[in-house]
C-alpha cells in the first residue's frame, strides 16, 4: 500500500535534506538553507529541476546562489531586496504528508518565508502552500512570486488567454504579456501561437529572455526527456497583478528555464499572512511531441484537463 515516507538524507554541496517520497515519486527539500525544493522526480530517474547552477551575485557582505530548484520571493523585483541570500539553515517539522519549512526573517526586509509541501501518498501529485508574513511595523506592497528552476534541454507550454474582445466592445486587450528589455519578439527559441506559447531551453543559445502574461487558464508545463511537468494555480481576472498585469513568467538562458507564478498585489498589514498555492504533477510519457498547436491540444486533453 501507498504511504509517504521521510527521511533526512544528504544531496551534493547542499547538505541535509528532508525527502518525500511514496514509492512514485520522490522531492528534496534543503534544510541547511532556504527555503528550497532542490529534486522532484520519479523515483530512480532524473530530476526535473536545474540543482547545479552556478550563478551568484554579491548582495551585502554575502552571497545568493541561485543553485536551482523551487524557491520562495516576493515581487515586485528589486535589487538587494528580492536577492537576499537564503544561505542559513531553516526550522523544518512534519506535517501529514509532508512538512513544513520556515526561514529566519530576513534581517532589514522583515519578511518572513514558509512552505507547507505535501506530496500525495500514490501518484505523482504535490501541493505547496507558498506563506508570507510581514514583521515589520508597517504595511508592505507585494506579491508572493514562486518560481521553478528546470533542468535545460525541455520545452514550456503556455495557454494563451481565449477571451474575445473588439474594439467595438469596449473591453480591454484580452492578453497582456509583458517583455523585459533584453528580450527579443523574433527570439527563435519562442513560439508566439493563438492558443500556446512555447518556449525551448537551448544550450546553444546565451542571450537572456524574460516574458509575463496574464495566464488566465491557470498552468504551464514543461516537457523534457518524455516527462511532463505540470504546475497549476489560481488566476484572478479582476485582480491587479505585478509587472503590468501578468501571473505567470517564465525565464530562459543557455542552462536553465524558470517558470514562475505570482498572486495579485497586495497590502500586507504588519504580522498579517499572505499565502498562494501551486500543485504539481508529473507524467511519464512516451515520444510525447508539441510541435504544432494539434500535438499540444492532445496533451492538455490527456494531462492537464484533468488535473
Amino acid at each position: 500500500m501507498a504511504g509517504v515516507i521521510l527521511e533526512e538524507k544528504s544531496f551534493k554541496k547542499l547538505g541535509k535534506c528532508i525527502e518525500l517520497s511514496n514509492g512514485t515519486v520522490d522531492l528534496l527539500t534543503t534544510i541547511e538553507t532556504g527555503p528550497r525544493i532542490i529534486r522532484y522526480g520519479f523515483t530512480g530517474c532524473q530530476n526535473e529541476f536545474c540543482d547545479n547552477s552556478e550563478l551568484a551575485l554579491s548582495v551585502e557582505n554575502d552571497e545568493w546562489h541561485l543553485i536551482g530548484g523551487h524557491r520562495l520571493w516576493h515581487s515586485p523585483e528589486a535589487f538587494p531586496r528580492t536577492y537576499v541570500p537564503d544561505n542559513d539553515p531553516v526550522h523544518w517539522e512534519k506535517i501529514e504528508n509532508g512538512i513544513r519549512v520556515t526561514n529566519k526573517v530576513q534581517n532589514w526586509v522583515q519578511i518572513k518565508k514558509e512552505m507547507e509541501i505535501t506530496l500525495s501518498p500514490a501518484g505523482s501529485k504535490v501541493r505547496i502552500l507558498h506563506r508570507l508574513i510581514n514583521k515589520n511595523a508597517w504595511q508592505v506592497e507585494l506579491a508572493i512570486w514562486s518560481l521553478t528552476v528546470m533542468a535545460p534541454g525541455g520545452k514550456e507550454i503556455i495557454p494563451q488567454p481565449q477571451n474575445k474582445s473588439h474594439f467595438s466592445d469596449g473591453f480591454k486587450g484580452a492578453r497582456v504579456i509583458a517583455l523585459w528589455s533584453y528580450s527579443k519578439m523574433n527570439d527563435p527559441r519562442v513560439y508566439w501561437g493563438d492558443k500556446y506559447i512555447t518556449l525551448q531551453q537551448d544550450k546553444n543559445i546565451s542571450a537572456n529572455i524574460k516574458f509575463g502574461i496574464s495566464n488566465e487558464d491557470g498552468w504551464g508545463a514543461y516537457i523534457n526527456n518524455n516527462h511532463l511537468f505540470v504546475k497549476k494555480y489560481s488566476h484572478d481576472r479582476n485582480a491587479k497583478y505585478p509587472d503590468g498585469g501578468v501571473s505567470y513568467e517564465t525565464f530562459a538562458s543557455d542552462s536553465i528555464l524558470e517558470m514562475e507564478t505570482l498572486t495579485p498585489i497586495i497590502l500586507l498589514e504588519p504580522d498579517k499572512e499572505a499565502t498562494h498555492i501551486e500543485e504539481w504533477k508529473l507524467v511519464d510519457t512516451a515520444n510525447i511531441q508539441a510541435d504544432n498547436e494539434k500535438q499540444i491540444d492532445e496533451i492538455v486533453d490527456k494531462y492537464i484537463k484533468s488535473f
